[in-house]
């Protein structure tokens, strides 16, 4: 597949997400044009910055959601990883889902786009500082929902959806908390 074909899925989930979410029009339209300007934005090696995926995920009861304390950031986020190539931003999120919670069973509340967050990554010794462009999906536990704390976190936690703001005062993850509970109250 060559890497205009590669990032046209990801360019049509960001004009869907565009369409529901007009309000964040501005922060969409930035990523949709470094997609389009950059046939490696599923790359790492792009130092400018590169295509990342998230996971809001939640447990098998949908009334908490997964955080992980992460090492490299000292701070309660949300699943997630580089691209490192795959344009399939959907499967990176499920993948690092997979990886950071040791969970077996995980399924998709939506293949629709939960969030997209574009934000600055601190250099770090031979990285200059340089951005993520976060797609974040909603996803569940399907199974049980003991996790493992991986290498990539200090701890993991499932925070109750009502008190995520208790671990953490990112807007970003606090969007998506509104978001979920309006998915998840949808008829």
């Amino acid at each position: 597949m060559s890497p205009d074909d590669a990032r046209q899925p990801l360019l049509r989930l960001l004009r869907d997400y565009q369409n529901r979410h007009p309000v964040e029009t501005e922060t969409v339209q930035r990523y949709i044009d470094f997609v389009e300007e950059n046939s490696d934005c599923f790359e790492r090696s792009l130092l400018i910055g590169h295509v990342t995926g998230s996971a809001f995920l939640l447990d098998s009861r949908c009334e908490r959601v997964l955080l992980t304390h992460h090492a490299k950031l000292d701070r309660w986020l949300q699943p997630g990883g580089h691209a490192d190539g795959e344009s399939n931003v959907a499967s990176v999120a499920m993948q690092e889902a997979l990886e950071e919670s040791g969970l077996i069973d995980i399924e998709f509340v939506t293949l629709e786009l939960l969030d997209v967050d574009i934000h600055a990554i601190p250099a770090r010794k031979d990285e200059p500082e340089h951005f993520h462009y976060d797609c974040r999906f909603l996803l569940k536990s399907s199974g049980d929902d003991q996790f493992v704390v991986s290498e990539e976190s200090h701890d993991l936690a499932w925070a109750p959806l009502s008190d995520v703001s208790e671990y953490t005062d990112e807007a970003s993850i606090l969007r998506m908390q509104q978001k979920t509970q309006l998915v998840l109250n949808r008829p």
